[in-house]
């Protein structure tokens, strides 16, 4: 069975971990047996259970993202006032 990550465990709901859980149990149960046919839909089930959490962490990847470029743009604007500044004190 494969794994998700664990930034994508980590966005798992309670309820979502426990199925992921129970899920990877049963997919390895069935590999040991020697089953890969029904492993296999084990592992399509666990990827379905996952993708919820996939999309929250890109959201937060999007949201660090945007943060970044504000933080970025308010350095921007702090350096261009500081040579206004500047500007106005050289004209006295």
């Amino acid at each position: 069975m494969r794994h998700c990550s664990v930034q994508v465990r980590g966005l798992l709901t309670r309820d979502e971990l426990d199925r992921y859980n129970g899920l990877i149990e049963v997919g390895s149960f069935l590999e040991d047996q020697n089953r890969y046919d029904l492993a296999y839909t084990v592992q399509k089930e666990i990827d379905l259970l996952i993708l919820p959490a996939i999309e929250r962490l890109k959201d937060k990847g999007r949201a660090r993202d945007r943060a970044t470029a504000e933080y970025l743009e308010s350095l921007k604007n702090e350096d261009s006032i500081e040579d206004e500044n500047e500007d106005e004190d050289e004209n006295f």
